[in-house]
């Protein structure tokens, strides 16, 4: 992959275009393995599952990350409303603060108030985002798969646009391909598909459309060799970046010979006598 082909988000860049989730692991041991074996450069993390107030004295998901290494995306999963999203996306900041990462003002925003299937509120969303752009973050929403949700939200500043690639959690892959297409054509900032990616392949294909990144949790914290597969999965996004890069052949109708018979030359060679 070319140099200079970096994810740029809100002028912050990263090699890597494969952002890991922090939950559901085993335990930290295998969580830190996963993170290494990734090579992910960004690391989300639910703040709601937090104490804030002791993350310096005991061994915990916190203190266990290198956070030199890695730039830290706290999300405000678990807030049902924009009030509880916003709170949570300041306490975020203040984690960041903590860790020595002063400058960063990222947040992956989650406002989910249906209990059953995970979706995201698009209006809590909206509101949200608005108001935490204007205090200085670097929002990255996640969203159900509407272009013109997604170009709101655009509009109002936010920097990426996160739609979700099938439930949270339910490895069902992409789905809604047409409209996850829409929202990456008609884009200025990157789309990061988000939630139901399950395989590597699902992976690959959802960096083939042209989507900048994907995050990923349930999918390899829930594998049997869960290392394994955040080294598939490292791998995969790069296969699918380099084979959107290179630009897909044009299909056709009708088979087309690899190997056409005009003008080859060895086929003459009996015949020079």
């Amino acid at each position: 992959m070319p140099e200079q082909d970096q994810l740029i988000i809100a002028n912050k860049t990263f090699n890597s275009r494969l952002i890991v989730g922090t939950g559901k692991y085993k335990n930290l041991k295998d969580m830190i393995e996963c993170l290494e074996e990734s090579q992910t450069n960004m690391v989300t993390v639910a703040i709601r599952r937090l104490n804030l107030l002791d993350i310096s004295k005991n061994a915990n998901l916190v203190t266990a990350i290198n956070w030199e290494k890695l730039w830290l995306l706290p999300n405000t999963a678990g807030a049902k409303t924009t009030e509880e999203a916003i709170r949570l996306a300041f306490l975020g900041r203040e984690l960041a603060k903590r860790i020595g990462q002063v400058e960063n003002n990222f947040v992956k925003l989650e406002v989910i108030s249906d209990p059953k299937y995970l979706f995201p509120d698009p209006i809590g969303t909206l509101k949200a985002a608005e108001f935490l752009v204007k205090k200085g973050f670097v929002v990255l929403p996640y969203t159900n798969t509407d272009p013109m949700l997604a170009k709101h939200l655009e509009d109002i500043g936010c920097s990426t646009i996160m739609p979700l690639g099938s439930p949270i959690g339910s490895g069902q892959g992409i789905q809604n391909i047409n409209n996850i297409k829409i929202i990456i054509e008609n884009s200025k900032i990157p789309i990061i598909i988000d939630a139901g990616i399950g395989s590597p392949s699902e992976a690959s294909f959802a960096m083939e459309l042209g989507a900048e990144a994907v995050l990923i949790n349930s999918a390899i914290a829930q594998a049997e060799n869960s290392r394994t597969m955040a080294s598939a999965m490292k791998l995969a996004v790069k296969a699918g970046r380099q084979g959107y890069l290179a630009g897909e052949m044009i299909p056709y109708k009708f088979a087309h010979s690899s190997s056409p018979l005009k003008g080859s030359d060895f086929l003459r060679l009996d015949k020079k006598k």
